[in-house]
């Protein structure tokens, strides 16, 4: 039989054809400003890739379960830990929802300790669990010592071997530092050290110290700083306790990077390959004595900042992705919220859809069982390179301060999340950024005021002491307020579309109006078109408007603009031009328009205006 290869007649393209061609179709325009993404993390990302740009980078020539294990630390699968992380505090409560979910999948438990005060409270949170089977992490404690140790007590007496029982604590003084403004160096160290002792006696299968990148990612950080930063912090937590006499490996091989994957896909498969490669470039620096050092435990956990009180729903997609981007980078354990989490206690539902995502990625579509799937990848492998280049620049630049406490002392870190997150709420304002259901395509018909239980965190975060600390929130809650405000008034703001002219025009201006306006929660009355201004000025006045907005053309404004003002001006509260026709604005703002709404308006401004003009605000 003749072997003929698929596309052997067609001659390969080299790279210069191609961007002949697409510079000619450009037609003259800018390349750079055109194709060239320049992400907020710094770097600028191309419109395309092809394998000749993977013959820099060094670490594709490792296997899956090699050093430096950017392609994960398993040579034949890509097993991971499906989380939960159970907010209850009550101990029978959270046990309830523990066995509940290890019986559906669950094979990982979170819990806050915060209110464990005894062995006896202890055994009632882990009563019928298989300590065996499913590991068990303490999120967040008063004192993780105290907590270790009552736990060490109430597994055997419920008659576990601690030996064979595996899992983590997450103590984190830095993170401890940025919510609260303190950081006592001399007792966190002591402490870290007593429970790496507990840890080597009773639970050697334990995990005792973590590194939270996710409150970085959760206070509008980007990815390079969530990784610098917590590579920054594992670094200082090596140095110290090796300095301390303790023994790199052990050190190494006790801590967890804990990280919030985000909603940009591709980017955070690419941050999670990146932090493999550039802890082992650092763990190599203190020659460790075995290669399981290198092997850093990375949990992933569901961000906060992207999520959304409105249209909640969405939330789902959006932990979907979020938790494919963690498989297929080979995170260690996946924890995803609740959909719901953002505004009320998670359910029996919200737990068990969370629980599921995980569920399906495994048992439907097979990620457990390949390593390294986002292998070859032209793009990913790129991303990944640009990532840790730029992430182990801002390492260095926390080394340069003196390390990271000296870094949070000074603010720098600090300072930097808040010019990254200032930037990111910019774009949400300007809607750059979308938010689904929020301050883009809202539910118009939604309402949420009376659904959002109040609830404190455990941890009664603020500020105590002398360092800044970080403000972790979700970039929703600003329009979130808005539209609250506006439910919570009891006065809905008549909006009326005035629509006139050309259809295509008028049917795109109206529905940006629509998206506009209904972000803040207004009653929006659409129509199918006025023959005439008089016409439309009379419907709007009929309906009782408080804001009429002209939608036509930019050509067509001019036949009717003069008409509309002098006929409702002083009527109506406010009379708005959908688009922004710059030769004619001072024209028009003489005959009476107030505002004009575009894609470059500052949403959030403008809607906070509106606000007061309607007497929701202050």
């Amino acid at each position: 039989m003749e072997d003929n290869k698929l596309f052997a007649e067609f001659p390969p393209v080299p790279t210069e054809k191609w961007e002949e061609v697409i510079n000619k179709d450009l037609k003259g325009a800018d390349y750079e400003k055109k194709l060239v993404w320049k992400t907020i993390e710094g770097f600028k990302v191309k419109p395309y890739y092809r394998a000749e740009d993977l013959e820099h980078l060094e670490y594709l020539d490792s296997n899956p379960g090699q050093y430096p294990y950017t392609r994960g630390k398993h040579t034949d699968n890509n097993v991971w830990d499906i989380r939960q992380d159970i907010k209850e505090h009550d101990p029978a409560k959270a046990n309830a929802f523990a066995v509940d979910a290890v019986k559906r999948g669950a094979t990982s438990l979170g819990f806050c300790a915060r209110m464990i005060e005894n062995a006896a409270q202890m055994t009632t949170l882990l009563k019928g669990i298989d300590l065996y089977n499913v590991k068990i992490n303490f999120t967040c404690s008063p004192d993780f010592v105290s907590t270790l140790k009552l736990f060490v007590e109430a597994a055997k007496g419920l008659g576990f071997d601690t030996q064979k029982v595996a899992g983590s604590c997450g103590f984190d003084m830095f993170r401890r530092a940025l919510k609260h403004g303190t950081l006592d160096e001399e007792r966190s160290y002591r402490e870290a050290k007593e429970l790496m002792a507990l840890a080597k006696t009773e639970l050697p299968l334990f995990r005792v110290l973590t590194v939270h990148g996710s409150i970085f990612h959760n206070a509008g950080s980007n990815i390079v700083e969530e990784l610098g930063f917590t590579l920054a912090a594992a670094n200082e937590l090596m140095a110290k306790l090796t300095d301390m006499g303790l023994d790199a490996t052990d050190v190494a091989k006790n801590l967890v990077f804990s990280f919030a994957t985000g909603g940009n896909y591709f980017m955070e498969i690419a941050k999670i390959r990146a932090a493999r490669l550039l802890w082992s470039k650092v763990v190599e620096q203190y020659k460790p004595s075995c290669e399981c050092a290198y092997k850093v435990f990375i949990t992933a956990t569901s961000a906060t900042w992207n999520k959304s009180i409105y249209d909640p729903y969405v939330n789902m997609l959006r932990t979907t992705t979020e938790t494919m981007s963690a498989a297929i980078a080979g995170a260690d354990a996946i924890s995803v919220q609740a959909f719901d989490v953002a505004f009320k206690q998670a359910d029996d539902f919200s737990y068990r859809i969370a629980r599921n995502q995980q569920i399906l990625l495994k048992e439907e579509s097979y990620m457990d069982k390949i390593a390294d799937p986002a292998a070859g990848s032209y793009y990913i492998e790129n991303l990944t390179n640009s990532i840790a280049q730029y992430a182990w620049e801002q390492f260095l630049a926390v080394e340069e301060r003196g390390g990271f406490a000296s870094a949070i002392r000074q603010g720098y870190v600090q300072d930097e999340i808040a010019r990254i997150a200032q930037q990111r709420d910019l774009d949400i304002a300007t809607r750059r950024t979308t938010i689904l259901g929020t301050n883009q395509y809202p539910n118009l018909l939604e309402t949420m005021d009376g659904k959002i239980e109040k609830h404190e965190c455990c941890c009664h975060c603020g500020a105590q002491g002398d360092i800044k600390t970080l403000r972790e929130y979700r970039g929703a809650e600003s329009f979130e307020a808005l539209r609250l405000a506006t439910e919570q008034s009891g006065i809905r703001p008549k909006v009326f579309l005035l629509t006139y002219g050309n259809l295509n025009m008028r049917k795109a201006r109206s529905g940006f109006a629509t998206n506009f306006f209904g972000v803040a929660g207004y009653e929006i009355i659409d129509n199918a078109g006025f023959a005439t201004a008089e016409e439309g000025c009379k419907a709007a006045l009929d309906a009782k408007a408080d804001i009429v907005v002209m939608c036509s053309s930019d050509d067509e404004y001019a036949e009717i603009c003069e008409t509309v003002c002098r006929m409702l001006k002083g009527k109506v509260k406010s009379i708005v031009l959908a688009g922004y026709p710059k030769e004619q604005v001072e024209t028009y703002k003489g005959y009476g328009v107030d505002e004009f709404i575009h894609i470059k308006t500052n949403v959030l401004e403008c809607l906070t205006a509106f606000q007061r003009l309607m007497g929701i605000a202050k």
